[in-house]
Formats: C-alpha cells, sequence, structure tokens
C-alpha cells in the first residue's frame, strides 16, 4: 500500500519477481488480481508492479467526475511516489487506454509499452452503450443487487455489449466458469458504485493517439481471436513510426510476443527498492501472505471474529488467514503468531467465537453455476443483525435491532467478508474454541 505524497490517497499494488521494472495496469472493472497469474509467468524477467487503479480494488477513487487525464496523471504520480524511474509498461483493454494517455501527458516515463486490444468505438458503438453500460450499483435491502450482478459477469463473455441479447452481439469466448465469474465478482464488491468512475472514464476517452512524428517510446498492439477488440486493430489509423499494430491467434500468443517486445526494448537496470507506507502492508511469512494494518510494535495484536475481518479501529490488527486480503494458511493459529512476532506485538487478543454449531453459523459458499451461494451469504449477514445464533430465528433468539447493522451497505461489507472467508472461517473457529477451552 502506498499514500501518495501531498495527498490521502492510498494506491495498493502488487509486486512480484526482479529485473527492471515492468508497470502493468489492469483492464476496468478488474483489479490488479488479474494479472497475479501471469506476473508470476513474468517474473522471471521483470519486477513486475500492479497497481488497482483508482476507485478499484483496494485503491481509494478520485475527487468528482475524473475524466481519463485525471487517470493518466494518478498513474504518473504513482511512479514518481513509488521511485522507480523509466520503466517498460503493459495494459490490457482499459489499461492500455489509460497507459496511451499516460505517455502522452509525460512519455519519459516509459522506455516501451505492449497493449492487448484497443477500443476506438463508432459514434453508433458509443450511442448503443449509453447507459445501459453503466448502470448505478448500489446494495439493496435484500440483495437482490446480486442477482444482477452475477448474470452481468456472466453473460458479459457471452455479449458485447453485455446487455446487447443479439446474435449478431455474441462473442467467441462464451464460457459459464462459476470461478472466474466469482473472482469478477469480488472485484465489483470491493468498487461498488465507484466503478462507474474509471470504467465511464475510459469509454469517454478521445482516442487520439500518437501522430506519426510524436516523440514517444515504442509501443507493440495486438489482439487476439475472440477478443470483442480485435476488429479495432483496423480503426487504429496512423501510428508513430515506432508503434506497430496487428492481430494474433490465442491469448497465449499475445503474452508471449508482448513479453519478447517489452524484453527487447524494456530491459536496464534492475528495479529499486519500492515505495510503501509504514502503516499498513503485507508480511510475506513462511504459512502466506498476511494483511496488517496499525502501529508496528503495538502492545497488542488485535483479531476479528470469524467471518469477518480486521478491525480498523485497533491500533493494530491483521486479516486472519483465510479471511479478508489475507492468504490462506495451512497452520492458521501459527501464521498469527509469527504475525504477531513480525510486527513486534507483546500478546494477541484472541477474539471469541460466537455461539452457536460451526456447521450452522458458517454455510457452504461454493461457488456454483446460478450464483446462489451469493444469496446465502447475504442472508446470513441479513439474519445476523436479528438473531443470534443468526440460523436460529426464534423468538428466543431474538437481539437488540442496530439499525445502522441493518443499512445495505453494512450488509454488503459483512457478506463480503463471509465470501472472501468461506470454509476457513470454520476452521478459524475451531481453532478459537481450542483456545478458549469451548
Amino acid at each position: 500500500m502506498l499514500t501518495i505524497p501531498g495527498t490521502s490517497r492510498k494506491v495498493h499494488y502488487r509486486r512480484c519477481g526482479s529485473g527492471p521494472a515492468l508497470l502493468m495496469v489492469h483492464q476496468s472493472p478488474r483489479s490488479s488480481a488479474e494479472y497475479e497469474e501471469l506476473m508470476r509467468k513474468w517474473a522471471p524477467h521483470f519486477t513486475c508492479i500492479a497497481p488497482d487503479t483508482p476507485g478499484f480494488g483496494q485503491s481509494d477513487p478520485l475527487e468528482d467526475e475524473p475524466e481519463i487525464g485525471d487517470f493518466a496523471a494518478a498513474l504518473g504520480q504513482f511512479c514518481d511516489a513509488l521511485g522507480i524511474g523509466r520503466c517498460a509498461a503493459y495494459g490490457f483493454h482499459s489499461g492500455g487506454v489509460i497507459l496511451v494517455a499516460a505517455i502522452k501527458q509525460r512519455p519519459e516515463l516509459f522506455s516501451c509499452m505492449a497493449i492487448g486490444g484497443y477500443a476506438v468505438w463508432t459514434a453508433e458503438e458509443m450511442t448503443i452503450f449509453g447507459e445501459s453500460y453503466l448502470p448505478q450499483w448500489h446494495p439493496s435491502a435484500y440483495g437482490e443487487h446480486l442477482t444482477w450482478l452475477w448474470n452481468r459477469m456472466l453473460e458479459q463473455s457471452w455479449f458485447f455489449p453485455w446487455f446487447d441479447i443479439r446474435d449478431e452481439a455474441r462473442l467467441g469466448v462464451a464460457h459459464a466458469d462459476p470461478q472466474r465469474v466469482h473472482r469478477a465478482i469480488m472485484e465489483m464488491m470491493d468498487s461498488g458504485n465507484a466503478y462507474r468512475a474509471g470504467y465511464g472514464a475510459v469509454l469517454r476517452a478521445p482516442r487520439d493517439l500518437p501522430g506519426n512524428d510524436a516523440p514517444v517510446p515504442p509501443a507493440l498492439i495486438t489482439a487476439f481471436e475472440g477478443d470483442p477488440l480485435l476488429p479495432h486493430l483496423g480503426r487504429l489509423g496512423d501510428l508513430p513510426a515506432n508503434w506497430s499494430a496487428h492481430p494474433v491467434a490465442t491469448p497465449e500468443e499475445h503474452h508471449a510476443q508482448s513479453l519478447a517486445f517489452l524484453q527487447q526494448l524494456g530491459g536496464g537496470a534492475p528495479c529499486p527498492d519500492l515505495a510503501e507506507d509504514s502503516d499498513e502492508g503485507w508480511l510475506a511469512l513462511e504459512h502466506g501472505l498476511v494483511h496488517w494494518r496499525g502501529h508496528r510494535g503495538a502492545e497488542a495484536l488485535s483479531l476479528h471474529r470469524p467471518a469477518a475481518e480486521m478491525d480498523l479501529s485497533e491500533n493494530l490488527a491483521i486479516d486472519v488467514p483465510g479471511h479478508g486480503l489475507s492468504g490462506k494458511a495451512d497452520d492458521i493459529g501459527a501464521a498469527i503468531e509469527a504475525a504477531a512476532k513480525a510486527l513486534g506485538a507483546q500478546r494477541i487478543d484472541w477474539s471469541t467465537p460466537p455461539d452457536g454449531d460451526p456447521d450452522l453459523l458458517y454455510p457452504d459458499l461454493t461457488t456454483d453455476r446460478f450464483g446462489n451461494y451469493l444469496h446465502r451469504a447475504w442472508s446470513a449477514s441479513r439474519a445476523e443483525a436479528m438473531f443470534a445464533p443468526w440460523y436460529a430465528a426464534s423468538p428466543d433468539n431474538v437481539i437488540e435491532i442496530n439499525a445502522a447493522a441493518l443499512e445495505p451497505a453494512a450488509i454488503h461489507r459483512r457478506a463480503r467478508a463471509r465470501l472472501r472467508a468461506g470454509s476457513e472461517a470454520r476452521r478459524y473457529h475451531h481453532l478459537l474454541q481450542e483456545i478458549h477451552g469451548g
């Protein structure tokens, strides 16, 4: 995590590998998480650095109604704050649009650039998009918004635009992969309605590519069969003399050609040490990654309850392994103790497990083909503000109503925490029972 100097805006970024720096900018409405696998593949060649663009993932949004120039300027601010100097860059779809805008503002930031698909919309296509492409998206009291979200994310691989249900709009990459849809669902749950700002800025961005004699770094643009932006390669017009664009057969070929291009032109000095905040980050422990926030050396490390996330009001807290933004651990207890030691905490404040049967407290949230698991998470998160335990809906189990806990945004946060934890919540519950002698 990195706070941009002179502002309170935080940028979350992933990093992986060694060698020269490579900046990787994701598409909308996703996050840097979409690059995890690719970063591991390219790690032997580059220090891969992938920020969440403002308003996506764990990065703060920009103020007001930003346009593409604002996102480009924010990317430049991030590079400056990070301290990486001139580097190579890669962007896919929306990420490429942001990079082109940034390279026009500050060409000195980049040594070269590879792009996967670059959109050049016609006036007719923009009319079709209209307001339908980016509807308002807010949590609703009974979770109806999740039904829309599941189908929107599923069907965007069937049709483009996702709402244009015509044979002419069908895509050649249709799938019904629940895990793939789930990843996009979770990223949208992080962004919320802020997704409209970032995605909207990209859609509205003028497609005025640098001219033939523009003094810009070299760039390669490719698109593969099945990519809805493949036909857009013919719309690019005249490009700078050191730019090229052509189709490829597969995503794998796109990645291979992009990497070869970046290796040829993006070499240089090893990446310097990267700047990061001193009050939040991730511990790379033997047991896995642990997300923490607060003040190192605090007396106590605070732990949240199962199926929840860290309490931001505490002096020092973590997302328990398998929860929040922390990775899973084979031994949750050992991972927590290692985190406490690494953070300099004198003791661990173990939370008390909630009353109830763990098998009922934490229902099966396995991703399914129809998105039913989303509604199980929402229903449990709503009911826990009315009954204790939440599954015992009887007069003997009512609790005093807290109106704030029943606000849709509050239920949304609890449901997201449940979805992130999944079956790990039950494992953590059993650990707490052992610790407290239950």
